[in-house]
């Protein structure tokens, strides 16, 4: 049990692992839940715990029998519906963290960098200390810019308050290594302004790998949060299939301005792709998978589809095609299997080995024709031509899925989605229990 007057820094608790009282993994904690109130201190009331399945779920503090840096322990009982946060409500990772904030002394203002909670008597966690870095200071000395203070929750001005000056270094470097669709599921559970002040701040490729997992409403929310001139940046380093599908999103006017701003090379490929019917192979192909001419060796095609911005659909076959090699190519050739190229020598040229019997897929073809073919054939992306036999791009696997599942599809839990590894302990609990 913790014990009363226990203190836990918030910073230090995030990825702790929430057990259950038999010591099997629960899931992590990824924030936690305060009530910030005009007077007195603020109350934790729970934490929110990334279960399997990368859903984050409340588990409210009074199911909490023990809570440190080192683990958290819970009564068993957790609510698995999605976590949707309440008006009332601030996340202390996601909202306080990096907030500036006027110390009540009058000496300047301070960014936080660390908030600690305390368990009282009650049985209540408070937040009782705020570790802050000063950014400004007034008089004094011996006060500088830069310092780190650790000060009581009474002593700071500006933790109820929105604020613009708050800034997303230490949540970002919280959460550096997520993969981007779970940055993504982060981004998304924020408000509307935290959400954009954190996407603002990833580089654009970065943010470009997010958005590509975003549900549109949140894609387009950013894109148009965003300076005009950055906004266009991003757009570049999506991929164009991707970022062609946010800009049909748009008005017409959004997207031929946002257009216009972009690299004119970048731009043909997007213009090309907005160009096609969203249901047909057009509409779902990439422009840039890995095109090689028949006579590239083996060991310099295996180099090609190392490269880290493929995804791995595309990373599974190269195509083969004459010159010139980037979209629309010469006359299609054929295409080579990753598998096939480990089993040669490579130093063999890849014409060798290329497969010229699987028939690509016409640019117009629908959906229901490129899902049957990428099924028969077990491909995880497929060559996609127009009348003259021309390579104009391929249709990877995952791109197919996300037209096929429900466009709320990011959002929706499906708790059936797999037979628990035991009866217990994951069990619903009345929505909102023990809550507020």
């Amino acid at each position: 049990m913790s014990s009363v007057g226990a203190r836990v820094f918030v910073a230090r608790l995030a990825g702790t692992a929430v057990f259950d009282p038999i010591g099997d993994e629960v899931g992590r904690v990824r924030d936690v839940v305060v009530l910030v109130r005009l007077k007195g201190a603020p109350r934790a009331v729970g934490l929110v715990v990334e279960v399997p399945g990368r859903r984050r779920v409340f588990l409210p503090l009074t199911r909490v029998t023990a809570v440190d840096a080192g683990q958290v322990i819970s009564t068993g009982l957790v609510n698995m519906r999605r976590f949707e946060q309440r008006v009332s409500e601030t996340l202390v990772m996601g909202e306080l963290l990096d907030r500036t904030v006027e110390l009540a002394d009058g000496s300047g203002s301070a960014r936080v960098e660390d908030v600690a909670i305390e368990l009282q008597r009650n049985g209540d966690w408070l937040v009782t200390k705020v570790f802050v870095r000063r950014t400004d200071q007034r008089g004094g000395l011996l006060r500088r810019r830069g310092e780190t203070l650790l000060v009581s929750v009474e002593d700071v001005r500006g933790l109820s308050l929105p604020t613009a000056a708050q800034g997303a270094q230490l949540l970002l470097a919280q959460y550096e290594d997520l993969k981007p669709a779970d940055l993504a599921d982060v981004l998304h559970d924020m408000g509307v302004t935290r959400r954009l002040q954190v996407a603002t701040a990833l580089d654009d490729e970065r943010l470009a790998d997010v958005l590509e997992e975003l549900p549109e409403d949140d894609q387009v929310e950013i894109l148009g949060g965003l300076e005009r001139g950055r906004a266009a940046d991003v757009l570049e380093a999506m991929q164009p299939d991707d970022a062609a599908d946010l800009l049909g999103e748009l008005t017409a006017e959004q997207a031929a301005e946002l257009l216009s701003l972009m690299e004119p090379d970048e731009a043909k490929d997007v213009r090309r792709l907005l160009a096609y019917a969203d249901n047909t192979a057009g509409g779902l192909m990439t422009t840039e998978p890995v095109i090689l001419g028949p006579e590239t060796s083996i060991a310099a095609a295996l180099a090609h589809v190392r490269r880290q911005d493929l995804n791995p659909a595309l990373a599974s076959v190269v195509f083969v095609a004459r010159p010139p090699l980037e979209t629309p190519t010469g006359r299609y050739i054929g295409i080579v299997h990753l598998q096939r190229m480990l089993r040669e020598p490579p130093h063999e040229a890849i014409g060798q080995i290329v497969d010229t019997d699987l028939e690509p897929v016409a640019v117009d073809a629908p959906l229901l024709t490129v899902t049957r073919q990428l099924a028969t054939y077990n491909l995880l992306a497929l060559p996609v031509v127009d009348e003259q036999r021309r390579l104009l791009g391929a249709v990877s696997v995952d791109d197919v899925l996300d037209h096929l599942l429900p466009d709320d599809w990011r959002e929706t839990d499906d708790v059936h989605a797999g037979p628990p590894t035991r009866p217990t302990p994951l069990v619903r609990a009345p929505h909102g229990g023990d809550r507020g």
